[in-house]
């Protein structure tokens, strides 16, 4: 009994040890918590060079911050308190089973695996809270950095295709499964003009480069050249996204989806006969565009090629095969007779015409699925995305590999580059859109929450680095398209 009764003593010490030591954590918490409350009154009285609104949300912010590493410092205590109750009773059930001959070593090895089960659950808490915290900052500099200016709601299907003028008046394109093209004013979110020449969805939409005129591909295995004129409306005040921009990011379902089902475009003219129908494919086109010039244009279609046309006679020029499978989508050079193709194969292809008397091609294979679309940048670059989750940044000069792979956790649509800044637009299946620069740095992502940014798949990208109010623009499946303003110079500066 003498052995029980010192244990029992050395118990009730080691007890009020932690018990007075765990007061003066207290104390000593309390006393910090007093301390640190002080500089914040000061600051909040001093007079800073911030906005109100910046310096109350970094207040918030490490108000937060405080608060989760208060949460952790007590976990601990707690956690360092159940390892010390677990080492006594280990150890008081080593001496109680002494006559069962249990080895020291089997005792070592089961307070061991007791604690490292502790550490294991602490580690993950201080993770996770971390986690949390670099979160909220990623998302404030995301919304500081990228702001919704204005909706684009017209459409009765999904968009798949959206494009900027490159003449003045400057308007947004969109092309939509509901078998038409649209034309917005920019400033106002207001359809200017309805294209309705097509009986069947509408995949994409380019604008000519010196003229008012729009090339259509359609799944009716047709692309139509047709001419707008427009006159824009009167700007109207952008959209206030303040409001929002304090919401957390939320997962949004279907039923969260506004009610488009009026039809907002139905008072804007409608041009109903194409200029130019060019025919040719025995499959949907599923995309076309311009080359340099603007007096020819190439087409991609289900049919597994890409043809040429002489726009003005509609004359089939060349048509281009070698892919396995259905094309997903083409792409010409701005300055140089290029044209890039690509296919569900997992490869594109580059097609060299600027000798009249031949042309060549290169194949690039890189991809482990459906290459979504391929687009040129400036100098000899050209950037792949894919249904494998990466993008690819390649060299012209070396097909053997890219020159940089950026992964992420989705499929990637029609992607676009912002020529100027070298800035990769991603839209992405799972409703995100994430920018990077060319060497696969992530610079940010658009902000989405359940008042603002996409509900289902994002289709398509499109930059327009010289408007004042939007400089990108984005439409998906939930029947919008939505105008952006980035701010490059912050963005790339955060870098």
């Amino acid at each position: 009994m003498p052995t029980e009764s010192g244990s029992c003593s050395t118990s009730r010490q080691a007890k009020q040890k932690r018990k007075s030591h765990s007061l003066s954590i207290r104390r000593t918490n309390s006393s910090e918590q007093e301390r640190t409350g002080l500089p914040r009154d000061m600051l909040e009285g001093q007079d800073s060079k911030l906005p109100s609104a910046v310096r109350s949300s970094l207040l918030e912010l490490f108000g937060q911050i405080e608060r989760e590493f208060e949460n952790l410092y007590i976990e601990n205590l707690e956690l360092r308190r159940e390892i010390d109750t677990l080492n006594e009773r280990l150890a008081a059930e080593g001496q109680a089973i002494d006559g069962a001959e249990l080895s020291k070593g089997q005792l070592k090895t089961k307070a061991s695996h007791s604690t490292s089960q502790l550490s294991q659950k602490l580690k993950t808490t201080y993770k996770a809270s971390t986690s949390k915290i670099v979160s909220s900052f990623k998302a404030t500099t995301s919304r500081a950095v990228c702001q919704l200016v204005r909706e684009y709601v017209g459409h009765r299907d999904g968009i798949w295709d959206v494009s900027v003028a490159r003449t003045q008046p400057v308007v947004l394109g969109t092309a939509s499964a509901d078998h038409t093209a649209l034309l917005w004013s920019i400033e106002t979110g207001r359809s200017l003009v309805k294209y309705t020449g097509h009986a069947g969805s509408v995949n994409s939409i380019k604008f000519h480069p010196s003229e008012q005129l729009a090339l259509t591909a359609s799944g009716d295995q047709t692309a139509h050249v047709w001419r707008y004129a427009v006159q824009l409306p009167t700007p109207q005040p952008a959209a206030d996204s303040s409001q929002v921009s304090g919401e957390d990011e939320v997962e949004c379902s279907d039923k969260d989806e506004p009610d488009l089902d009026g039809d907002a475009s139905s008072d804007c003219p409608t041009i109903r006969v194409p200029l130019t129908a060019l025919k040719s494919h025995q499959g949907v086109v599923i995309a076309a565009d311009w080359l340099v010039g603007g007096k020819q244009a190439v087409t991609a279609s289900w049919d597994r090629t890409a043809n040429l046309y002489e726009v003005e006679t509609s004359e089939l020029v060349h048509s281009l095969t070698g892919h396995d499978q259905e094309l997903t989508h083409c792409c010409t050079h701005p300055t140089q007779r290029l044209v890039v193709t690509s296919s569900r194969d997992t490869t594109f292809r580059l097609w060299d015409f600027r000798d009249p008397s031949i042309h060549s091609v290169n194949v690039f294979q890189g991809h482990t699925d459906t290459v979504t679309s391929a687009v040129f940048t400036v100098g000899d670059n050209v950037v792949s995305g894919s249904d494998d989750r990466t993008v690819k940044v390649w060299d012209l000069k070396n097909m053997r590999s890219p020159i940089a792979t950026i992964r992420t956790d989705s499929a990637i649509n029609r992607i676009n580059v912002c020529v100027g800044q070298k800035i990769i637009a991603l839209p992405h299946d799972n409703r995100q859109v994430r920018l990077f620069d060319m060497s696969g740095v992530r610079l940010a992502r658009l902000p989405r929450s359940s008042r603002q940014g996409h509900r289902r798949m994002v289709c398509c990208s499109a930059w327009s680095e010289d408007h004042p109010v939007c400089n990108l623009f984005t439409c998906g499946f939930d029947r919008q398209a939505i105008g952006w303003n980035i701010n490059i110079p912050a963005l790339l500066q955060e870098k």
